[in-house]
């Protein structure tokens, strides 16, 4: 039996992937990949699963699992993806291409989905496009680099300066608030023996969890096993929260407050936030958004306003971008910059739902570096949530959901 050839293409934030998508599925080769030529191939990415879960949305159908008991919708990311592959395989394609296949995914779906690529080496040629370097197949017979729109040789060498690039790259104080406010009380967030139950289905199972000024903390947890739940108990964006012992800076849910009233101590970004954001805002506006809480500036900034946003340019090397379009910046400048929207007040509690999803590993290492630097320099409690483990992230402490029959469990490790 011929052996299948399997790629590794590198990216970075400035690859354009799409244009190297295209070009493979309509032929246009690029050199090193004509043994493709003739031959079927598919694209196996997020985009393809939110467009099927759209026409079944859509249509009211089952497109993707085989069974046709399930949709994508009720699916969790690991489940969605194992699905799609299934589906995939059974078009007999020559090759795949996988666009970043393990984003979002926990380490036992990470695994299973590793393992079921691995089954498929002898049959079907692999194209990964991969932004970190412990993602690549072990199976991989060639390694070269997307660079813009051209592929050039992979150094891993590269990837390693980078990373220690990233560890001395903030030297600036984190820039202090324009309102000082302290909160009144040391604990921001007292869970209670909270339960979660959807259509007789238990997601939560008596969670308790404290949340003091200043901690630094990792929620993790397998796919699906209600972190995102949790985390809209925390926002307060959840009626589930009602009638239970669920307190939130102070005040027992459903006492009275605004769920604004929540959201004002709290800084939150995750990547969804800005997916279908046209991003035809300045970087420096977009970052003073966070003062008014709004995606993108609709208001005049004033003086001290654009001062600060200033401070915090400088602090991420990005003040000569200061006039460049949100949407025009790296996926990793991006992300700086949201993090900065989010902490710009100094919220009691900034939360930051799978930040580094997608990012190439100098970029990842650049935003860890950004987020032990507030958790170090300020009083403001930090909710990382990733499923992967990021080199030099620094939590205080991490917070485990587990998944039993009764809902998931919590436990501090």
């Amino acid at each position: 039996m011929e052996q299948k050839k399997h790629w590794a293409v590198f990216t970075d934030n400035c690859s354009k992937k799409s244009h190297f998508i295209h070009r493979i599925l309509s032929g246009n080769l690029p050199v090193g990949f004509e043994v493709l030529a003739d031959q079927k191939g598919l694209l196996f990415s997020k985009t393809v699963i939110d467009r099927y879960m759209d026409e079944e949305d859509r249509h009211d159908t089952i497109l993707i699992d085989h069974t046709g008991k399930q949709s994508l919708q009720t699916m969790s990311s690991g489940e969605q993806k194992k699905a799609l592959l299934q589906y995939l395989i059974n078009k007999t394609p020559d090759f795949l291409i996988l666009d970043n296949p393990f984003d979002n995914l926990d380490t036992d779906s990470l695994i299973a989905l590793k393992d079921g690529l691995a089954q498929q080496q002898h049959k079907i040629s692999t194209i990964q496009l991969v932004s970190r370097r412990s993602d690549a197949f072990s199976f991989t017979t060639s390694t070269v680099r997307l660079k813009d729109r051209t592929i050039i040789p992979y150094n891993e060498k590269d990837t390693a300066e980078g990373q220690v690039l990233a560890d001395s790259f903030f030297s600036a104080k984190i820039p202090p608030p324009l309102h000082s406010k302290d909160f009144p009380t040391e604990t921001l967030i007292d869970c209670r023996n909270i339960s979660v139950t959807y259509s007789n289905k238990p997601i939560l199972n008596a969670i308790n969890w404290t949340i003091k000024k200043g901690e630094f903390w990792q929620l993790i947890g397998k796919n699906g096993s209600g972190k995102s739940t949790l985390l809209s108990m925390i926002t307060g964006d959840n009626h589930k929260g009602y009638g239970q012992a669920l307190y939130l800076f102070g005040r027992k849910k459903g006492s009275g407050e605004s769920v604004w009233e929540i959201k004002e101590n709290i800084g939150y970004y995750t990547p969804a936030m800005t997916d279908k954001f046209s991003g035809l805002h300045a970087a420096r506006n977009m970052l003073i958004s966070g003062l008014n809480d709004s995606i993108g500036l609709y208001l005049h900034p004033t003086e001290n306003q654009l001062n600060l946003a200033k401070q915090w340019l400088q602090l991420l090397g990005m003040w000569e971008l200061r006039n460049v379009n949100f949407c025009e910046l790296t996926l990793g400048q991006q992300r700086l910059i949201m993090a900065a929207r989010a902490m710009i007040k100094h919220p009691p509690l900034l939360i930051l739902d799978e930040p580094t999803a997608g990012l190439d590993d100098r970029s990842a290492a650049l935003f860890v570096s950004l987020v032990n630097k507030i958790a170090q320099e300020s009083q403001t409690a930090i909710i990382f949530v990733s499923h992967r483990k990021e080199p030099g992230l620094l939590p205080h402490h991490f917070y485990q959901l587990s998944m039993t029959p009764q809902g998931s469990i919590g436990e501090i490790l």
